[in-house]
């Protein structure tokens, strides 16, 4: 199980959105380098980033932030938002990416999730959104007509890395994942999930450790650090513990 900290970029500034929505953003550091440092420094392994300018503009809008925060971490990095061609996929795996996150372009454009996979294996994710079952895109400005599931399917032989699973209905607003949902996709594909939106507390990371979220391959959690009701240190603790 990772516990993945997120940081979200808009203006090239660190912040959380309520439900995606640009108009309910909350600024919580003006240096997204030094919050990427931070986490590092807290002990976390793996670190998300999302360029939401990106996924509105549906081109890269951040780099210069994401590139700052390369420069300071050591571990790895998954990027999502606004990358929609496999010359944006070469190039952020170029800067150092670790693994790039496809969203819209898996529902508008699936051949470029199967050649970006095949082309760079174990490094291209695909983000999923989903607003009550069915997924979201532009930024979550639009909602399509298919659900997380028929789009996880189409990818189910492609070489994709994981399916990043993101409730909106929960996302900003410290409500909980949605573990039912996201167990019921994981056990339905072979590709590993990845819960996101909603985490709130110590809570969440205890119920990712039981049995039944074991296929998970972890959890991303935003707001609840930046508002210090999730204690770093405990959850890493706790996940430490599960793996001895």
């Amino acid at each position: 199980m990772i516990l993945f900290p997120a940081i979200d970029l808009k203006n090239g500034q660190c912040v959380r959105l309520e439900q995606g929505d640009m108009a309910r953003a909350t600024v919580f550091n003006l240096d997204p380098a030094a919050q990427a440092k931070s986490f590092a420094d807290q002990g976390f392994e793996y670190l998300h980033v999302v360029d939401l300018d990106g996924a509105f503009a549906g081109k890269p809008m951040n780099a210069q932030a994401v590139e700052s925060m390369l420069k300071v971490v050591k571990m790895p990095v998954q990027l999502g938002g606004g990358i929609r061609d496999l010359k944006t996929v070469e190039a952020w795996l170029g800067k150092g990416i670790t693994r790039v996150i496809i969203g819209t372009a898996a529902v508008r454009d699936p051949e470029l999730v199967k050649t970006a996979a095949k082309t760079f294996p174990g490094r291209v994710a695909v983000g999923l959104d989903a607003r009550d079952g069915k997924v979201a895109v532009e930024g979550w400005a639009e909602t399509s007509e298919v659900t997380a599931l028929d789009i996880a399917k189409r990818f189910e032989d492609a070489g994709v890395a994981a399916i990043i699973f993101t409730d909106i209905a929960r996302d900003g607003l410290l409500k909980g994942l949605n573990l039912d949902a996201t167990i019921a996709l994981g056990d339905a594909i072979s590709i590993p999930v990845i819960a996101s939106g909603g985490l709130a507390s110590i809570e969440d990371v205890k119920a990712m450790l039981t049995p039944r979220a074991r296929k998970l391959e972890g959890a991303i959690a935003g707001r609840a650090l930046y508002d210090g009701r999730l204690d770093p240190a405990e959850a890493l603790a706790l996940i430490r513990a599960a793996r001895a």
